[in-house]
């Protein structure tokens, strides 16, 4: 028997179902945290202050089906914009696929398990503060939402007995 090629590998963003599409998010909420830009220098700075609609335990959207009408920046991903957006987090899968690269371990459609965002220390959980709480975003700027974790790194390949470190 054949193995299934997953929908990700098989077919481009453009040809997604709206449920295949909206499976493509991991859940880490990064895209979520507020965002700075430098008028000057174009520079982009991450804050660890999140959208007034993330719950930041489960790091979904309290009311995703309205963002828009609640939060009118929120931005809406669609495979074109996925090419021009420049702040999207180096773990996005949206992302990485646009960039011609696969799913990594984490992420809930190749674990099987939607913990493994948060175990992989990918996600805003316990990182991320809410938007009421925060005050001046300036004085929240932090690196982390734009590098990727050390323990969401690719796996090490396994070393056979006798090899040499």
């Amino acid at each position: 028997m054949a193995a299934t090629v997953p929908f990700w590998r098989s077919k481009t963003l453009g040809e997604m179902t709206r449920a295949e599409w909206e499976s493509l998010c991991d859940g880490c909420a990064r895209c979520c945290l507020h965002k700075l830009r430098d008028e000057d220098t174009n520079e982009l700075g991450w804050t660890d202050v999140a959208c007034r609609l993330l719950d930041t335990q489960s790091c979904r959207c309290s009311d995703y089906a309205n963002r828009k009408a609640r939060v009118p920046d929120c931005v809406k991903l669609t495979p074109k914009r996925v090419a021009e957006i420049d702040w999207l987090p180096p773990t996005c899968a949206y992302r990485l696929l646009a960039e011609g690269r696969d799913l990594p371990w984490w992420h809930p459609l190749v674990s099987g398990r939607p913990e493994t965002v948060h175990e992989a220390g990918v996600s805003v959980r316990g990182k991320a503060r809410p938007e009421r709480e925060a005050g001046a975003l300036e004085d929240h700027i932090v690196s982390w939402p734009g590098r990727i974790p050390r323990a969401a790194r690719p796996l090490a390949p396994l070393r056979k007995e006798g090899n040499a470190p």
